[in-house]
């Protein structure tokens, strides 16, 4: 097998070598002849750092491995020649290549002679099943993730109203713009790097995926959803919460029960063997048996509502949209899987509802890594 590319921005190397580096790599596992074993190329300043902390038997520097024509000034080709000089020094005639091998590397082999195919589920199910030291990570991941997400509600919820329902907070007014940036600081804070949060006030709610923007006001619902990524370990965290500063109104309380009743019964779905799209259907279940329902189009073009416009959810790991789906024609899961459970309701007079946790897939169950209330009320 072989798989290359940047492992900070390539996640299935990553996740392969545990290590993590912005210049080109290249692994090689060897399963015969003889032991299995793996090579793994860096660039030579990083030997040290990769051989003390790289998931591989043998580390080594292209220079290593350089072809009689030498290799190339620019840093990736050089490690894709350095690639396949390893390769033909070891007498390996034909390779097998993941989904995430990219070309430059592909071009080389088959310029050498050597056969590669295309294994398009490799590593997919390792990423997949967490192990121990992942599941800890993620763990981590959420805790700060959770934190972002009181300090955000919190500061919603106490906000002050004025004359014009708008609300106010240390005398400023409060924004979709000013509360993302509480939350960057918050997380840049503890070393977790953060893409465009959605904060999404009133009407801009009914687009699930609309990040919000302009002041909030009170009595709508708020959607804040938070989904970090820890520098460090590069695994994210994902979590949302509905706030409304105020007095819920009747068809708001009337939703949110609705969605909880949802959430409720897809984790009760989760579990090992069952599959994405069993959890799916039990929300949708428990959302029909509140007089709601699905319909798969969302955003300007979608009827009013309130309706699901999405799946219950999707995996997290070191991208915060993994396999596997919880959604129609969704797999089996398998235990390690970490999962969204985010069900909503959108409506285009009030907004959106949308909670959403995060959980480890389990033999009879799941283990849910969060512990924030699921209420409107953050006061």
């Amino acid at each position: 097998m072989i798989m290359a590319g940047v492992p900070s921005a390539n996640m299935a190397i990553y996740h392969r070598i545990r290590f993590n580096v912005g210049d080109p790599v290249a692994w090689i596992g060897i399963t015969a002849p003889g032991p299995a074993r793996s090579i793994l190329i860096v660039r030579g300043i990083e030997l040290a750092r990769a051989r003390a902390h790289a998931r591989a038997d043998e580390v080594h520097a292209p220079a290593e491995f350089e072809p009689a024509s030498g290799l190339s000034g620019d840093r990736e080709t050089a490690t894709a020649q350095a690639l396949v000089e390893c390769l033909v020094r070891e007498g390996i005639a034909s390779v097998t290549a993941d989904r995430s091998l990219p070309l430059v590397y592909a071009e080389h082999v088959r310029q050498a002679g050597i056969e590669l195919q295309l294994d398009p589920e490799l590593g997919l199910l390792d990423r997949r099943a967490k192990d121990q030291q992942e599941i800890q990570w993620l763990q981590h991941a959420q805790s700060v993730t959770e934190g972002a997400m009181e300090m955000a509600c919190g500061v919603i919820a106490r906000a002050t109203p004025d004359s014009d329902g708008n609300l106010v907070h240390d005398g400023d007014l409060l924004t979709s713009e000013r509360v993302r940036m509480l939350i960057d600081a918050h997380l840049m804070e503890r070393e977790f790097s953060n893409p465009l949060s959605i904060v999404a006030g009133g009407r801009q709610g009914f687009d699930c995926h609309e990040v919000g923007s302009g002041p909030l006001k009170v009595g709508q619902p708020v959607i804040v959803d938070i989904f970090p990524r820890d520098r460090r370990t590069l695994y994210n965290g994902d979590c949302t919460r509905t706030v409304v500063n105020g007095t819920p109104s009747d068809q708001l309380l009337r939703m949110h029960a609705a969605v909880l009743a949802a959430f409720d019964s897809a984790l009760a779905a989760t579990r090992a063997g069952t599959t994405g799209e069993q959890v799916h259907a039990a929300t949708v279940s428990a959302l029909e048996s509140t007089g709601h329902g699905e319909h798969r189009v969302s955003g300007a073009d979608a009827p009013d509502g309130p309706w699901l416009f999405h799946g219950t959810g999707h995996g997290v790991g070191l991208d915060v949209h993994e396999p596997p789906l919880l959604d129609w024609k969704g797999p089996e899961l398998v235990p390690g899987d970490c999962l969204t459970i985010e069900p909503g309701l959108y409506s285009r007079e009030l907004g959106g509802i949308r909670l959403e946790d995060m959980v480890i897939v389990q033999d009879g169950g799941c283990l849910n890594l969060n512990s924030l209330p699921k209420g409107l009320d953050w006061t």
